[in-house]
């Protein structure tokens, strides 16, 4: 379980561990080069592969504003997470996966990345219901992006690549607003970790399927 303090990780980690579940703290810091070749490092060196990946690192910093009106340097820390910090990991990762016989990667993102539904274009024509939120929003379009892309390169190979909308959970990002438990979150993310070799990749899942793009 990557963690940026060790502290902070070692509660949770006790806790699953006395629900039964093998479970230990990683010191990774997505932002930080030397702490995400670090914990590959200890993965290789503790297990010799990685089997699934979950990107699940990410923040929102802006408030909810007009674009024209936001911080570009706020926009930019959000990338540095939700978008550099998938692609650096993804990479550091990807030799210890590709070492397991059904690798899996699941990006975490959000219905608020998909352009169909913010213009109005997807299925349920939600752009009246998107929350205007620069930095995280256009991050989450990215982050399918960057999805797709790593999908089409590992093709031909055992890892499965997708991404994963939770919905609007109860977490530290929005202040524990959101209406879903994180165990509600934690199921299509899951679902995507333990997909069969016969599952999809380069999607876009929610609990009630496939997310438009």
């Amino acid at each position: 379980m990557g963690c940026r303090d060790d502290t902070l990780g070692k509660a949770p980690a006790q806790k699953l561990c006395a629900e039964g579940f093998q479970s230990q703290p990683v010191l990774l810091d997505v932002t930080d080069g030397l702490s995400i070749q670090s914990a590959a490092a200890a993965i290789e060196a503790q297990f010799g592969r990685l089997d699934i990946l979950v990107n699940n690192a990410g923040v929102a910093l802006e408030p909810l504003t007009k674009p024209s009106l936001v911080e570009l340097d706020l926009v930019r820390r959000v990338y540095d997470v939700n978008v550099f910090g998938v692609i650096a990991v993804t990479q550091a990762m990807l030799p210890l996966l590709l070492k397991s016989e059904r690798g899996r990667i699941v990006n975490v993102s959000s219905s608020l990345g998909s352009i169909a539904l913010a213009t109005g274009t997807g299925q349920r024509g939600d752009a009246a219901f998107m929350p205007t939120i620069l930095g995280y929003n256009s991050s989450k379009s990215a982050l399918n992006s960057i999805t797709v892309q790593f999908a089409n390169e590992l093709r031909g190979t055992p890892v499965k690549v997708n991404a994963a909308c939770p919905g609007y959970c109860a977490t530290d990002l929005n202040g524990h607003s959101g209406p879903r438990s994180p165990q509600q979150g934690a199921q299509t993310p899951v679902r995507l970790a333990t997909l069969p070799d016969s599952g999809p990749t380069a999607g876009f899942f929610n609990d009630e399927g496939a997310v438009p793009w």
